[in-house]
């Protein structure tokens, strides 16, 4: 007998034993889903460094199924001068961000940033112009500075990294949710 079976046999004797002498059993409650550490490496993100681990945060308090830390390498998070900021998913939770540094300049870095650990987290964009939609990006607007996602944003995360989408794969490129950025002179 495997050692689950001879565990379900052994709670299952103890609840008909316990049962047999008027005694209550509580059911423990259903296991969820692992938490998936997605690990982001900043060292490259610059001025934007900051950005990266308060977006981070954002994330895990939106979110059930997954933890963002600067623990490894995940996703690699670097600027760039000009050509927009986007994202490049290799699969779901890896991949690399890039910010652009004039375009953070009109458009509020923090959502920015959040926006684009968005893609590789699994979120498509959804080019709406709506501000309390994080990945309507920048068809919100210059004014808007919302980097919190909304709840069926949060729930589609969840989802993703539920145990239903472990081996999910899909590497994509995300790099029109910005208009592009003035050139500088």
């Amino acid at each position: 007998m495997r050692l689950s079976n001879l565990s379900r046999a052994f709670a299952t004797l103890a609840a008909v034993t316990m049962a047999s002498l008027g005694l209550g059993v509580v059911s423990a409650a259903p296991a969820s889903a692992a938490v998936r550490n997605v690990c982001y490496n900043a060292s490259q993100a610059g001025p934007f460094a900051t950005y990266a681990g308060q977006a981070a945060t954002i994330w895990n308090n939106y979110t059930n199924n997954i933890n963002m830390a600067q623990c490894g390498s995940n996703i690699i998070i670097s600027y760039t001068y000009g050509g927009g900021s986007y994202a490049q998913r290799t699969s779901l939770g890896n991949g690399r961000v890039v910010i652009d540094y004039y375009q953070a300049q009109q458009y509020s870095p923090l959502r920015i940033m959040t926006h684009e650990l968005g893609h590789i987290l699994g979120l498509p964009d959804n080019y709406n112009g709506n501000c309390g939609i994080l990945m309507s990006g920048g068809s919100a607007g210059t004014s808007c500075t919302n980097p919190y996602p909304t709840a069926a944003e949060a729930a589609r995360v969840d989802s993703l990294f539920g145990f239903a989408a472990r081996g999910t794969t899909g590497a994509e490129v995300f790099s029109g949710s910005w208009p592009a950025a003035v050139a500088q002179r």
